[in-house]
């Protein structure tokens, strides 16, 4: 949902997700979000915290976001509101932003999606959200709905101010027909914005239950960031 409104197209009942990223100097990134389907619509509901330290005292910067996505065969449209609140001092700047999306699969084997971010968003100064456009695609190479899993997924990404970059990643496992199993995955980024140049993970499926974690490098000698994530779809 953070990244492509109409990605919650493929929740097919309800779904739950929470994830927790603990940055370089104490820094940390907690999101959660919910999606539900009814009829030809998905509605989704989102919220972000960055803590930027350990210090109780500096202001947290927050999202809230809501999504609506209408699906019409295999081609799913979507938009979002969200409210921001951001600043190293108190009181923080608040703005108000949207973002449209598109994703379309064809059964299977290849879904391609774009997104247009931060629509709006004026801080009331001289500084805006950044605009961010996203362009991609995944491809399978094998039955999903089978016991292995290999795919391949490239992104194209362009922010107003900043050099275009690709992002490339891929992913491989093995999953039983109860849905128990494993998942590795790897990626690979230009420098650009928030992206490192390498990230790895693992996934645990447990049935209607998965677990995430992701390892992402980072240029600062600091460290690393480290993902763990769950997500519960019935």
């Amino acid at each position: 949902m953070f990244a492509n409104p109409a990605a919650i197209a493929t929740v097919r009942h309800v779904a739950l997700d929470a994830s927790f990223e603990r940055f370089p100097l104490g820094a940390t990134l907690s999101s959660a979000a919910a999606a539900v389907r009814i009829a030809r619509y998905n509605v989704g509901v989102a919220a972000r915290v960055l803590r930027p330290s350990a210090t109780p005292a500096q202001p947290t910067d927050l999202v809230l976001m809501s999504t609506l996505v209408f699906r019409f065969g295999m081609i799913a449209f979507a938009g979002s509101g969200k409210y921001v609140r951001e600043g190293t001092a108190t009181p923080q700047v608040v703005t108000y932003a949207g973002d449209i999306g598109v994703a379309m699969a064809l059964f299977d084997i290849l879904a391609l999606g774009a997104s247009v971010q931060n629509i709006g968003g004026d801080w009331g100064t001289e500084t805006h959200l950044p605009r961010r456009t996203r362009v991609g695609f995944t491809m399978n190479y094998v039955d999903p709905q089978g016991t292995f899993r290999l795919l391949t997924t490239l992104e194209g990404l362009w922010e107003v101010g900043r050099r275009s970059v690709i992002v490339a990643g891929a992913e491989g496992g093995v999953v039983t027909g109860g849905g128990i199993g494993i998942i590795a995955r790897a990626g690979v980024s230009g420098q650009a914005s928030d992206l490192a140049p390498i990230a790895l993970g693992a996934g645990i499926a447990l049935g209607r239950v998965q677990l995430d974690y992701a390892y992402r490098s980072q240029d600062t000698p600091s460290g690393a960031v480290h993902r763990f994530g769950v997500r519960w779809a019935p």
